[in-house]
Parts: structure tokens; C-alpha cells; sequence
């Protein structure tokens, strides 16, 4: 090991050797172009971190976009639900006042005779019955 490691230390020397024996203008362009490598991954690294600060905001400003339009739904979603349940209530309001009106009528007729007094309490049975479906309902 103490000798591969003192080969790597000539190596190592003869690099170093090698670049102090270098002509100063191969060393002055060396070192420019190791400047203009390291000012090209600085430029690099800005572009990327501007790039990732704009996507952070974007993808923040998306959110709550998304939480305001779900949220805006819910309520639209509330709105029609309440419509349509006042809608239901309205329909079977006017439901039960046609039959109520219906079944006023037919009592009119029935009371004529008094044959029909078995099929009024048929109607009226039936009348509360569906009453008692409508509140129970309700």
C-alpha cells in the first residue's frame, strides 16, 4: 500500500512539475479558461435558481387557484342544493293542495248518496297515507 501510495505521489508530483515547467501564456490561458468555465456554471446556477423561484410561484399561485375554484364549487354545489330542495318542497306543496282540492271535490259528490260514504273513507285513508309518506319524508 506505502508503495501505491508513493507511486500516486509521483504522479501527482509530475503533474505539478509538469504545469510549473508550462510557458506563463499556456498557464494565463489555463487559468481563463478555467474563469470562463467557472462564470458559465455560475450563470448556469442563477438561470436554475431563478427558474426554480418562478416555478415555486407559479405552483403556489396554481394552489390557490385550485383551493378558491373548489372552494367556490362547494358553494355553488350548496346554492343548487338548497334550489332544488325548495323546488321539491314547492312542487310537492302544490301536489298536496291539488289533491286536498281533489279530494274536497269528490267528498262534494259523494255526500250525495250515501253508498259512497265507504269509498270517501277509502279516498281519505289514502289522502293520509300519502300525507304521512310526505312528512316522513320531509
Amino acid at each position: 500500500e506505502v508503495q501505491k501510495l508513493n507511486q500516486q505521489l509521483e504522479e501527482k508530483n509530475g503533474e505539478i512539475q509538469q504545469m510549473i515547467n508550462q510557458p506563463p501564456y499556456e498557464k494565463e490561458r489555463e487559468i481563463l479558461r478555467l474563469q470562463k468555465t467557472l462564470a458559465e456554471r455560475e450563470k448556469a446556477q442563477a438561470t436554475s435558481d431563478v427558474l426554480c423561484r418562478s416555478l415555486t410561484d407559479e405552483t403556489h399561485q396554481l394552489q390557490r387557484k385550485l383551493a378558491s375554484t373548489a372552494e367556490m364549487c362547494q358553494h355553488l354545489a350548496k346554492c343548487l342544493e338548497e334550489k332544488q330542495r325548495k323546488e321539491k318542497e314547492n312542487s310537492d306543496d302544490q301536489i298536496s293542495a291539488e289533491r286536498s282540492n281533489q279530494v274536497f271535490l269528490q267528498l262534494l259528490c259523494l255526500l250525495d248518496n250515501e253508498t259512497s260514504l265507504q269509498a270517501l273513507i277509502c279516498n281519505l285513508q289514502e289522502e293520509n297515507r300519502m300525507l304521512k309518506q310526505k312528512v316522513a319524508h320531509v
